[in-house]
């Protein structure tokens, strides 16, 4: 079995085995298609019958795929060495061109949303749409905030040399930060250096935190000019388009109202206590009378260095899939026999972890940081959880495979619930079962309480934005203290290094007002979970059929394959009920294992 270390992705299969070159020719093809439709369907959609939509609709799923499957490669490459020239070059090229093709064939959009909706929706009806009917339909929401086909096309233009460079700016810089470590022979980079905040000795977490800052601080007021010059950029999009907030666009693309959304940044503001109350009791367990903000993530049982070598991880992983659904983990087993995933940290490389849904005719890719840690074990299993919803919903088709980012993190965070609940099945020491469930409650922490604190923070940023004029780094910091101050009350000490840790998100930068999508997942996630409990194998049909629908449907409709209301006020409580419940867990380990320090 190979060691993470030899764990490569192979890209080839998305260029059909020509690298830049296929990359270049996909593209070419893709311009050439693009002025046959241009040619064709131009200033005639108005007329356009039902066969003639399908037809259109056939044609741009082709060119699609090409465009797709040359900018997925290209950003792949660029994301495991973002410091060779090369990968920004082609990066660079593919953009430049896909945005090219783009502005040929922005006319459909407008001239579709141009029409009626009696008209529109006798249309729909045709038979031969069932792999875009609800895309096209969805496509229509977007007609209050669209522009003339001219500004339409200057914006796409320009927006290679204005948002998306400043967005590849960003993430060269973080990618290339290096952090000097008082124990380290040599720099390591910013992932690596993070890791060690979950470790148990305390001055290790201190001296860590301090290198982290220390490397932050170099390019700081560049970073910040970008996300100032970025939320600008977007300020006037906004204005532009008549979006009333400066997340409207956002929870539009998300198929959510703005009303739905702020409910829910409203429940889990009034339950921030849930995450103050395991601070307190983490506090106790470490021994101290208040933990920092670089102890949040510290390991509570002093000698679980537990390291999971990489063919292990592999096999947990499979295993508590294959066990939910043999046809799940044969999906899963795919990634790692077909070559699509790259597992290692390497100098260069882009941070965290994703999974690439590429397009339909081509296999998602998985990527990770893999540093042998339990955390990267569930981190494995969240990012195959995107890849089976991928895989599972590619015969979707391009327009319907992805879902809203609303529910893109269902499948994830079901599968990493269903690893946790394997690593304790095999965990029978009360202090390992500690630490166990200590990882599960701040992973609940972090996505659910501190997304949307950090959603409140780029709410503050932006709104301070337009409001006052380009922020200084001590705004920002000075503003993102201020939004997890409201989330950690008197649990946690914030630090004067930590008020800049805002600046390497790429959350902030890549897609703004993203982050509270990862609490709307993970509270519907463990409330799908939940039904999984109460069901058993009797609701595995329905959880794959909700896979395999992919954005075909609305995400109210998408719930109710599982018997999940999205539409009921009390659903957002009721998932936090679950949050609670978990740390309830948390709390009955400590008292069994830790009686003493816990005061039980």
């Amino acid at each position: 079995m190979p060691e993470a270390a030899d764990v490569a992705w192979d890209l080839e299969p998305l260029v059909h085995g020509d690298g830049e070159a296929g990359a270049l020719r996909l593209l070419e093809e893709a311009a050439e298609q693009a002025d046959a439709f241009a040619a064709t369907y131009a200033g005639k959609v108005a007329d356009i019958d039902g066969p003639g939509l399908v037809a259109a609709v056939d044609a741009l799923e082709q060119l699609s795929d090409r465009i797709g499957r040359a900018g997925n490669y290209a950003m792949l490459r660029f994301s495991t060495n973002t410091a060779d020239p090369a990968n920004g070059a082609l990066l660079q090229k593919v953009q430049e061109q896909g945005a090219q093709i783009e502005t040929k064939l922005l006319f459909f959009e407008l001239e579709w949303a141009a029409l009626d909706d009696a008209r529109a929706e006798e249309l729909l009806q045709t038979p031969g749409l069932e792999h875009a009917r609800h895309h096209l339909k969805s496509a229509r929401r977007y007609r209050p905030h669209l522009l003339t086909e001219p500004e339409e096309k200057i914006l796409t233009e320009k927006g290679v040399t204005g948002s998306s460079a400043w967005a590849r700016l960003f993430s060269e810089q973080v990618s290339a930060l290096e952090v000097d470590l008082p124990d380290a022979d040599e720099p390591v980079a910013l992932d690596v250096a993070l890791t060690r905040l979950m470790s148990p000795d305390a001055d290790v977490r201190r001296t860590t935190a301090e290198a982290v800052t220390a490397s932050l601080a170099p390019g700081l007021r560049t970073r910040a000019f970008i996300y100032n010059t970025l939320m600008a950029d977007k300020a006037t999009d906004d204005r532009l388009r008549a979006y009333p907030s400066w997340i409207s666009s956002r929870n539009l693309s998300n198929e959510a109202s703005d009303e739905s959304v702020q409910a829910l940044l409203d429940a889990v503001r009034r339950r921030y206590d849930l995450a103050q109350r395991w601070y307190t009791l983490k506090a106790k367990l470490l021994g101290v009378d208040r933990i920092k903000d670089y102890d949040r993530m510290a390991a509570v049982v002093a000698d679980d260095d537990t390291e999971i070598p990489w063919d292990e991880a592999r096999d947990i992983v499979l295993d508590a899939y294959r066990s939910f659904a043999p046809s799940l983990g044969e999906t899963a087993e795919s990634f790692f026999t077909g070559g699509y995933i790259d597992a290692p940290t390497r100098p260069g490389k882009r941070g965290g972890a994703f999974c690439a849904y590429t397009v339909p005719s081509a296999h998602p890719y998985v990527m990770l940081n893999y540093t042998a840690r339990r955390r990267d074990v569930l981190t494995l299993a969240h990012e195959l959880g995107h890849g089976v919803h991928a895989s599972l919903a590619r015969p979707r088709g391009v327009f319907e495979q992805h879902t809203p980012l609303t529910l893109a993190e269902t499948a994830s965070v079901f599968g990493e619930t269903l690893v946790f609940g394997r690593l304790l099945e095999q965990t029978p020491d009360p202090e390992a079962r500690l630490s166990l469930l200590a990882e599960s409650i701040e992973g609940s922490i972090a996505t659910v309480f501190r997304q949307c604190a950090m959603n409140h923070y780029e709410h503050l940023a932006h709104t301070a934005r337009r409001e006052q004029g380009e922020l200084s780094v001590e705004d920002l910091s000075g503003l993102w203290a201020q939004s997890q101050a409201e989330m950690l009350g008197d649990s946690v000490e914030i630090t004067d290094g930590y008020k800049t840790w805002w600046s390497y998100v790429p959350h902030f930068i890549n897609t703004p007002g993203y982050v509270y999508a990862y609490a709307y997942g993970q509270l519907l996630a463990m409330s799908i979970y939940q039904r999984y409990v109460e069901g058993g194998e009797a609701f595995v049909p329905a959880y794959l059929e909700l896979l395999a629908a992919g954005g075909s449907r609305s995400p109210e409709d998408l719930g109710a394959i599982v018997g999940i209301d999205l539409a009921d006020p009390g659903f957002w409580d009721s998932g936090l009920d679950l949050v609670e419940a978990q740390l309830e867990q948390a709390e009955a380990a400590a008292r069994e294992a830790r009686p003493e320090a816990v005061g039980a």
